[in-house]
């Protein structure tokens, strides 16, 4: 245990309510100029307390040291970038028919907000929600993980650190979610809810929401695909699927979960990453040397596992070297000849496991990548230039990576289609789901 947080219910968050409705009519009344300043000043001070954030990142969830201190940079980035979008919410003046009218169209603030986010990223899924919002003139309730509190309260003490009102960004913990989830949505006061999760909880959200017509932002689950052509640079696109697949021990939304290599350079892609893979460190994840570290619960662990035993029993083969791993920890593999049946292939597996699939022809792969109800991420490499413009065309996802195994950044918008959820995050469409627009006529005296 590295602390105790308090275990919120109905009462703290019917506070929390009206607290951020509160928040909400002073802070919409803030010029762009003042918000721009603040979330400028928060990213001061959250760049100040990096190295505390990141080491309560790695305690909290099991992030190796080195990736928790690039999250702070994720994280803040979305601070530096909306302080400046903050101050390109315009709106626009039409032209009339009639000379004694004028027409406008204002975009405004939707009004308080609802997130709800992730224990993967406990930094970047705060600020990448609420930096857009609060540049926007709305007051954020941030609901976090149960699994990793404490990151969400060191950055709302930065907040008002910083001269931030507390009445516009809270936090509130619990350990039941729903306790208070169900109470913030069913207020009518709550506008927007932006949930970063599992698609079934994302579901349930959206149906809930339609009582009390909340504007929605759902970022859910993936199945993610990474294609390599026959005529990839295969160093170059190991080192790709690399970043992809394991990055925080495969426990992201985006990781590549199905690598789908044409038959020509399968073997030699294979041997490739196999001893990549193998070369990876298992160990603790305050050890500086670390780059995979637990899984973030039994249960997390037991599914990933799950998935290698499934396979192996299916007739796939394990191409690394079998590791002695215990507690939270699942060794790091790659598996041959694995096949639509298995569990892998059907569920995102959220730990670090890569099988691989052969394919002959470009149509196949992009017929097998698509074949799921999910489409958040996908990634593809390839040195052809028109195969990477058709393939990305016809690649039902909401981010395509050509190339690049690593695409996000703060000033590009991030979400999927299908049942990977709607709505955007981040650059100038992140903002948007947090603006209302209202068009003003008037007609002029005399």
């Amino acid at each position: 245990m590295i602390a105790e947080v308090a275990d919120c219910g109905v009462a703290q968050a019917k506070l929390a309510a009206d607290n951020a409705q509160r928040g909400f009519e002073a802070w919409r009344k803030t010029t762009a100029f003042e918000r721009s300043a603040l979330l400028k000043a928060w990213h001061q001070a959250m760049m100040e307390a990096k190295e505390v954030l990141a080491v309560t990142m790695s305690r909290e969830m099991g992030k190796p040291i080195r990736e928790a201190r690039g999250e702070v940079d994720y994280a803040a980035s979305f601070l530096e970038w909306y302080a400046e979008q903050a101050k390109r919410v315009d709106g626009d003046i039409l032209p009339s028919q009639h000379p004694d009218k004028r027409l406008a169209v204002l975009r405004q603030p939707v009004g308080p907000v609802l997130a709800i986010t992730p224990w993967n990223f406990p930094a970047a899924m705060i600020t990448r929600k609420v930096a857009p919002g609060l540049a926007a003139g709305c007051s954020v309730i941030v609901k976090p993980a149960e699994q990793a509190p404490v990151t969400a309260l060191l950055l709302a003490q930065l907040w008002q650190q910083a001269g931030g009102p507390a009445e516009v960004f809270q936090v509130i913990t619990a350990e039941r979610p729903a306790a208070v989830s169900d109470v913030l949505m069913e207020d009518r006061r709550i506008r927007k809810v932006t949930f970063t999760g599992s698609t079934p909880v994302g579901k349930h959200l959206y149906a809930k929401s339609a009582a009390t017509m909340k504007r929605m932002s759902l970022e859910l689950g993936g199945h993610a695909p990474f294609l390599v052509f026959d005529d990839a640079d295969i160093e170059a696109a190991v080192a790709e699927v690399m970043a992809s697949k394991f990055r925080n021990g495969g426990q992201t939304c985006v990781c590549a979960n199905r690598i789908y290599v044409q038959r020509g350079i399968l073997d030699a892609f294979s041997e490739r990453l196999t001893a990549a893979v193998d070369e990876l460190r298992v160990g603790q994840p305050d050890d500086e040397t670390t780059q995979i570290g637990p899984l973030v619960s039994q249960a997390g662990r037991n599914k990933a596992q799950s998935h290698i035993d499934d396979a192996l029993a299916k007739g796939a083969r394990r191409l690394t070297a079998e590791r002695e791993v215990d507690g939270f920890f699942v060794a790091p593999t790659v598996l041959a000849d694995v096949t639509n049946d298995m569990q892998i292939m059907q569920e995102e597996t959220f730990g670090p496991v890569a099988p691989l699939i052969a394919f002959d022809s470009e149509e196949e792969a992009v017929a097998a990548a698509n074949a799921t109800p999910f489409g958040l991420a996908a990634y593809l490499w390839t040195r052809n230039l028109g195969r990477a413009a058709r393939v990305s065309e016809a690649l039902d996802y909401g981010i395509v990576g050509v190339n690049d195994g690593a695409p996000s950044v703060p000033q590009a918008p991030f979400g999927g289609v299908k049942d990977s959820g709607l709505g955007r995050e981040g650059g100038r469409y992140g903002i948007d789901e947090y603006l209302d627009t209202k068009f003003v006529s008037t007609r002029l005296d005399g």
